[in-house]
């Protein structure tokens, strides 16, 4: 019999409960097929929650950003702005368009987009005459980025904002929703995030009629004709009717995910912060952060501790932690695209990455779980203390 502990992951899908109503209800109806009466209440309801104009319910937050590009107009030859500290996901979909991506660092306030290194950029492609298409700002770990500061200079330069906000439905930007400052937002239901659909995602706007476009082009793109007609490109984009209805039994209780993430981080914050080396996110004067995930960064000369050092001792105890992000912009995939730091010879991006990680932030994690968690971060620590003195 094996003596391993009880798998503590990352972040688990945390159902309610109230999903099967939805699920039961397409069964009895027959609605089983892409499309049906769940999927409209979906897009209505998360409309409502974020105060958007609109919503289109589509199989991943992927499939919305490259929806968004679609409706730009962004095509081979054009230029995308894109956060540097984000997964693959919000930079994949400017590739499929043929456009290249310039990437942004970020900035210590937020970890999101440095508005100081935005500005550099579009000073220098409104110079060489090449402003992008559009700026796909991501919101990590749930914490808004400056967007006050960023639709400014977005609006200066009359370039339109992509919010990928896959990792921040629930949090708020000075009392206004995560998602909805720019000209599309996008929201994730992975099975890891705040609230899921198992797989799936939205793309939200004011604009009604480009959202009415987007379903078109997510349902192949069919013509109004009696027979099966098609004068674009379309894709098989579309959210399913059973997905749609795990979704409206998951953000009824959304706020009560936000709150258990919070609580999550603020046990992690009082157990962990006193340590000197140890720096959580931070959360933006003005914003609440969903905190979807804690993450800290390790001060390794203060500590003489590594992220890696971490990540292997919970790994030993059978718990799920990772690294932060690694940068796009220090991708394989990406290693001809133009990057702009915050400071001149400094990225902020490339230091998180070195010194972050993730700690298990599931909104279904009991006390005792993070108790695991936690002692076994100080175990490390007072390991190297003892280590070191015992050297003097």
């Amino acid at each position: 019999m094996s003596n391993q502990k009880e798998r503590i992951h990352l972040s688990l899908p945390h159902m309610s409960g109230r999903e099967s109503k939805y699920i039961d209800q397409a069964f009895e109806t027959n609605w089983i097929a892409p499309l049906g009466p769940n999927v409209d209440a979906f897009e209505q309801e998360l409309a409502e929650y974020v105060e958007a104009q609109g919503a289109a319910a589509v199989s991943s937050g992927t499939a919305a950003i490259h929806l968004a590009l679609r409706l730009l107009g962004v095509k081979k030859g054009d230029t995308i702005f894109c956060s540097s500290l984000t997964f693959v996901a919000s930079a994949n979909p400017i590739l499929y368009e043929g456009a290249t991506p310039v990437f942004i660092d970020s900035e210590p306030e937020t970890w999101n987009m440095s508005p100081q290194a935005l500005e550099k950029a579009l000073i220098d492609a409104k110079r060489e005459n090449s402003l992008p298409k559009a700026i796909v700002v991501v919101n990590l770990y749930g914490q808004s980025a400056k967007m006050d500061e960023i639709v400014s200079l977005c609006q200066k330069f009359d370039v339109p904002i992509i919010e990928d906000a896959a990792e921040s439905l629930g949090s708020t930007y000075k009392g206004k929703k995560s998602g909805t400052f720019g000209k599309f937002g996008i929201y994730s239901f992975n099975g890891n995030k705040i609230i899921t659909t198992s797989g799936g995602g939205m793309l939200v706007s004011n604009d009604v009629e480009a959202l009415d476009k987007a379903r078109f082009l997510a349902t192949q793109a069919r013509d109004p004709a009696p027979h099966y007609q098609h004068s674009q490109i379309g894709f098989n984009y579309r959210m399913s009717n059973l997905l749609a209805g795990v979704g409206r039994g998951q953000l009824e209780v959304l706020d009560d995910r936000v709150r258990a993430r919070r609580a999550v981080f603020e046990r992690y914050e009082k157990a962990l912060s006193s340590i000197e080396g140890i720096q959580f996110m931070p959360e933006l004067e003005g914003t609440v952060s969903n905190r979807w995930l804690t993450a800290l960064t390790i001060d390794q000369d203060k500590l003489k501790v590594t992220p890696t050092d971490i990540l292997g001792a919970l790994e030993n105890e059978n718990i799920e932690a990772r690294p932060v992000w690694k940068p796009l912009h220090l991708q394989p995939l990406f290693d001809s695209a133009k990057y702009y730091s915050h400071d001149d010879g400094k990225s902020v991006s490339d230091d998180l990455f070195m010194n972050g990680l993730c700690l298990p932030s599931g909104s279904n994690m009991t006390a005792e779980q993070q108790v695991r968690v936690i002692e076994t971060i100080l175990k490390v620590i007072k390991k190297v203390i003892k280590k070191d003195e015992c050297n003097c």
